[in-house]
């Protein structure tokens, strides 16, 4: 019996390691950046493809900041390990305007959920000449907002 209690205590903690469960990052909910923006992300279909709505609170348009619609995509292969990459595109309703988002789904140290995202944004311009200034580039983190009813 003394020789087996080593062997049972690997196995016990083998067995143990695995039985420990690793929080996954659910993209669907709404979330807020490091801006004060939010976004609202609906159910991610089958496929892999979602919708949903976002409300920037920065702007370099004169416009009325309006609600705008998103289209996106995550990443559904089994190596993601419950913290996929997504992307997804926001049509600004209230500016000649477009944005491309894309990151990563984690779950921190603390167990809460946060988005880690780098954009690129088109802004129309006249002409060619001015095609050097149409595009932004920046990141945000975004965590998710606390379920209101």
């Amino acid at each position: 019996m003394v020789q087996a209690t080593p062997f049972l205590l690997v196995l016990f903690l083998a067995l143990g390691a695995h039985g420990r469960t690793v929080k996954k990052c659910s993209l669907s909910g709404s979330w807020v950046n490091d801006l004060g923006s939010n976004m609202t992300i609906g159910a991610v279909n089958g496929d892999g493809n979602f919708g949903g709505f976002y409300h920037t609170a920065v702007t370099a348009s004169p416009n009325e900041i309006k609600l705008s619609p998103l289209q996106g995509s995550m990443q559904k292969s089994t190596n993601q390990k419950g913290q996929p990459t997504f992307g997804f595109t926001v049509n600004w309703s209230f500016s000649d305007s477009i944005t491309v988002f894309t990151g990563q789904c984690f779950v921190d140290n603390e167990g809460k959920e946060v988005l880690k995202t780098m954009w690129l944004l088109r802004s129309r311009v006249e002409s060619i000449n001015s095609d050097w200034k149409a595009t932004r580039v920046g990141n945000n983190v975004f965590t998710r907002l606390p379920f209101q009813e």
